[in-house]
């Protein structure tokens, strides 16, 4: 998901009104490079002065995610935040300091998968996987500090 327009067409292909808090709402998660938590969006359009409340922006976030056009990631500190993604099939890595968040295609894992469901004999019917780490520029910012 690139755009405002992404989420404000998404809501509108699904017959949501596109009131001007959702419209604001949209830009704001259009401009984040990584992942969000609800508290960043609340404190976001506060500092804005947007005029979006705190529960249209938990009922925006649940549509969204319902349409498939944010993903929620839980963290490895417990704590859930979100992505703006396409709604494909797809998995996240997601830098552990700065945030940043990639997409990443299904890398294999289909017959991992495939054998999970043959040998507990379940079916399964999604799956989904988040690997934390550091992002190149998160690596270089490290290693130029461990060599001052």
């Amino acid at each position: 998901m690139t755009g405002s327009t992404d989420s404000i067409s998404t809501l509108d292909r699904a017959g949501y009104r596109l009131t001007e808090p959702r419209r604001a709402l949209a830009a704001v998660i259009s401009e984040q490079a990584g992942h969000f938590t609800a508290a960043d969006l609340v404190a976001e359009t506060k500092a804005r002065r947007l005029g979006v409340g705190r529960a249209t922006v938990f009922r925006t976030l649940d549509v969204l995610e319902d349409l498939g056009a944010i993903e929620r990631v839980d963290l490895p500190s417990g704590e859930h935040a979100y992505v703006a993604c396409d709604p494909v099939h797809h998995h996240h890595v997601i830098c552990s300091q700065c945030g940043r968040t990639d997409e990443i295609d299904d890398a294999g894992l289909r017959p991992v998968v495939s054998e999970v469901a043959r040998q507990t004999g379940f079916r399964v019917d999604e799956h989904r996987l988040e690997l934390f780490g550091l992002c190149p520029a998160c690596v270089r910012d490290q290693r130029s500090r461990a060599c001052r």
